[in-house]
C-alpha cells in the first residue's frame, strides 16, 4: 500500500511562515499617527467591546461612526478622556456648508465635553431654537423658554467671517448651545430646527475675538465604566507592551502580546515563553521538518 505524504512545496511554505505564526500581534498599538490605548482598539477583539462598534480603524484612519455619519478622530487626550472629531459638513470661518446636523447614538459611551460649543447658523426666524416656546422648564413653571443663547458675542464674531457674512441675514438668525445639551436623543436635527448649517468648536486657542483661530470640531468625553475606573489588568498589560482586548461569549479580558500570544494577565510570561520557544522548541521543529523533507530528496 502506498503512503500519502505532504508535498515538498507544502512543507516549504510551512517552514517559510513559521516565524510569522509565532510573532504576529493581532491588535495594533497605532492607527495611522494616532496611538491606540484602552479603551480604543484597532479592530474586533481589541480595546473595550463597548467602544469597538463606535470607534474603528480602517485604512490607518481612526473614525467615530454614529447614525448621522462617520467622523475622523483628529486626536485623543487620554489624560482628560476626551476625543476630538471633525465633521466635513460643519461650517467654519473658512466656509459654509449645508448640513443635516450631528448626533450621538444613545447607547454610545460618549457625552459632549463641556468645552464643546455649537452655533446654529442661518436659521429661519421661525426656528424653534431661536423663538420662545411655551412649555415645561427646569423651575417647574410653564413659561416661555429660549432654547439657545442669542446674546453671546460668538454669533457676532462668526458673522465677521467672510463666508458666513455673505449669508447677509440678521445676526439674530444665529444662536449658540453651550454647554451642549441636545436632549435625550443626543441629536441635532437641523431640518427640524430650520437651520441649514451649524458650526462647532472646542477651544478659542487664546484668540477669543478671532474666529479664524478657533479649533473647529467636536470634543467628546468618554468613561471607562460606570465607576470610571481604569482596569488594573489593562494597565499591567500595556506596561508590558501588550494591547488590551477581549474574547469569548462574555467578552473576557485578554492581553494581546507582541508575539501574538494572548494571556489573562500581561506579556511578561508570554515573552519568556516566546523566547524559550524560539531558542528551544523551534530548533526541534526545524530539524524535524527537514528530516521529513529529506525523505523526498
Amino acid at each position: 500500500m502506498e503512503h500519502s505524504y505532504p508535498s515538498l512545496p507544502l512543507l516549504t511554505i510551512f517552514l517559510f511562515f513559521l516565524p510569522t505564526l509565532i510573532s504576529a500581534q493581532i491588535c495594533q498599538r497605532n492607527c495611522g499617527k494616532e496611538v491606540l490605548k484602552y479603551p480604543f482598539g484597532s479592530g474586533p477583539g481589541c480595546g473595550d467591546p463597548r467602544f469597538q462598534p463606535h470607534v474603528s480603524c480602517s485604512q490607518q484612519r481612526l473614525t467615530l461612526t454614529t447614525h448621522t455619519g462617520s467622523y475622523l478622530v483628529t486626536s485623543i487626550d487620554y489624560n482628560k478622556q476626551v476625543i476630538y472629531i471633525s465633521d466635513p459638513t460643519m461650517s467654519t470661518c473658512s466656509c459654509t456648508v449645508p448640513s443635516k446636523g450631528f448626533g450621538l447614538d444613545w447607547d454610545a459611551p460618549f457625552a459632549f465635553d463641556d468645552s464643546t460649543i455649537f452655533a446654529l447658523v442661518d436659521c429661519s426666524v421661525n426656528s424653534s431654537s431661536i423663538s420662545k416656546t411655551s412649555g415645561y422648564v427646569d423651575d417647574g413653571s410653564n413659561n416661555s423658554k429660549l432654547l439657545c443663547d442669542l446674546s453671546t458675542p460668538i454669533c457676532s464674531l462668526l458673522y465677521s467671517c467672510s463666508p458666513i457674512s455673505t449669508i447677509n441675514l440678521p445676526i439674530s438668525t444665529c444662536c449658540v448651545y453651550t454647554p451642549v445639551n441636545l436632549g435625550p436623543s443626543f441629536d441635532m436635527d437641523l431640518q427640524k430646527l430650520q437651520c441649514p448649517s451649524y458650526t462647532g468648536f472646542y477651544n478659542f486657542d487664546d484668540q477669543e475675538v478671532d474666529p479664524e483661530k478657533w479649533n473647529y470640531g467636536i470634543a467628546l468625553k468618554y468613561k471607562f465604566s460606570v465607576t470610571d475606573d481604569y482596569p488594573g489588568s489593562c494597565a499591567a498589560c500595556e506596561r508590558s507592551y501588550g494591547v488590551c482586548g477581549y474574547n469569548g461569549a462574555y467578552n473576557s479580558f485578554i492581553c494581546n502580546c507582541p508575539n501574538g500570544i494572548n494571556t489573562t494577565t500581561d506579556c511578561l510570561f508570554a515573552s519568556s515563553y516566546n523566547n524559550g520557544f524560539r531558542h528551544g522548541a523551534a530548533w526541534l521543529i526545524y530539524p524535524l521538518a527537514w528530516s521529513v523533507v529529506s525523505l523526498f530528496l
